[in-house]
């Protein structure tokens, strides 16, 4: 038998007083004196009563939830991003709800909706749909959204991003400079901007130098993840002309892929030097510390929640949208030091 959900009126006739009494006590607990807060929060705390925060919203005509839509939360970087995230959204009372797409457009577009559903005061998110179908479809709900780590494609929405396009060409640059004139680029999943942004920045740094786009040997993967890393490792241990470096689309990839180096005997970085994308916490506390190009995360998440709150704060007519690009920086460690 499923147990019976405990109201305000059950507190306030088992502490005695008015609903209007027990409904201060919740809200506005000054305005109650000391002895019947003491006895409303004693019944509370006894029923074990939670308020009906949908129906507070329905009262207060507006949510006091953000969500955030990640491409994956197993990825430290997003971990960083919704700290960031959550940190802005405390300071003005509100509260993240944090959820993930996993990359899928199909389940993107499940969570888009039941954000429609519950009403939330706004979206955070990196979108998975390359075509932009789910996203024209949030739209007519009415609800503010700011993509994070992506460029927003026309001022229909604010956007908080990093300039990947400069980020690939930082790494590969660095690679030119220290001697490597074959380089693989372990990427992910190609409908992803990210991807092919930091693809074209590495062809950029190669055309500075004066090198063939064929100097880039590119190394797709199917996700963004250390086993990705280690399956892209195998392959390119078993290329016959092997590049004596890689750039890696982000710092798990590249995890990974010093894995499967180290398994194979491959030395790093004599033998093979690597950067990473990123600069997750893990990157600097790797068996060999990992190069990285380096995202700040957390003012990501910070600045794309602020964005949102003045959005959905006042009058959305009004609102002029942003679109914040941000710089990455290059974090030279032991995986890539120059060519002996």
């Amino acid at each position: 038998m499923a147990a019976q959900s405990v109201g305000i009126k059950d507190v306030a006739r088992a502490a005695g007083v008015s609903v209007g009494t027990v409904s201060n006590v919740i809200n506005r607990p000054d305005a109650v004196a000391v002895e019947t807060r003491a006895r409303v929060q004693s019944a509370i705390e006894r029923l074990g009563y939670v308020r009906s925060e949908s129906a507070r919203q329905l009262r207060a005509g507006r949510s006091r939830i953000v969500a955030l839509l990640v491409l994956d939360m197993g990825n430290p970087f997003f971990v960083d991003v919704a700290r960031g995230a959550e940190r802005a959204a405390r300071a003005a009372g509100m509260r993240v709800m944090v959820c993930n797409s996993a990359q899928s457009p199909e389940e993107e577009a499940e969570y888009l909706s039941l954000f429609a559903e519950q009403r939330v005061r706004g979206v955070l998110l990196t979108p998975a749909d390359a075509t932009g179908r789910n996203l024209d479809a949030f739209r007519r709900h009415g609800i503010p959204f700011v993509l994070v780590d992506r460029v927003a494609a026309d001022a229909a929405e604010c956007s908080v991003s990093v300039d990947d396009v400069a980020g690939g060409a930082l790494a590969v640059r660095h690679l030119v400079a220290a001697g490597h004139r074959s380089i693989a680029y372990i990427s992910g999943p190609p409908h992803l901007q990210q991807i092919r942004d930091r693809r074209e920045g590495a062809l950029r740094a190669l055309a500075e130098a004066g090198l063939e786009p064929e100097t880039l040997r590119e190394i797709p993967t199917e996700s963004l993840d250390v086993p990705a890393g280690r399956d892209a490792g195998a392959r390119l241990l078993g290329l016959a002309d092997r590049p004596t470096a890689a750039f890696c689309a982000n710092d798990l990839l590249a995890l990974g892929l010093l894995q499967s180096m180290f398994a194979a005997g491959v030395a790093v970085p004599r033998d093979m030097a690597i950067v990473g994308y990123d600069d997750i916490e893990f990157a600097a506390a790797a068996t060999v510390p990992l190069t990285s190009v380096r995202q700040p995360a957390v003012r990501m998440g910070t600045l794309a929640a602020e964005l949102l709150l003045q959005e959905s704060g006042g009058d959305m007519a009004d609102h002029r949208h942003e679109h914040i690009v941000l710089q990455p920086e290059l974090v030279v460690r032991d995986s890539s030091p120059p060519r002996r």
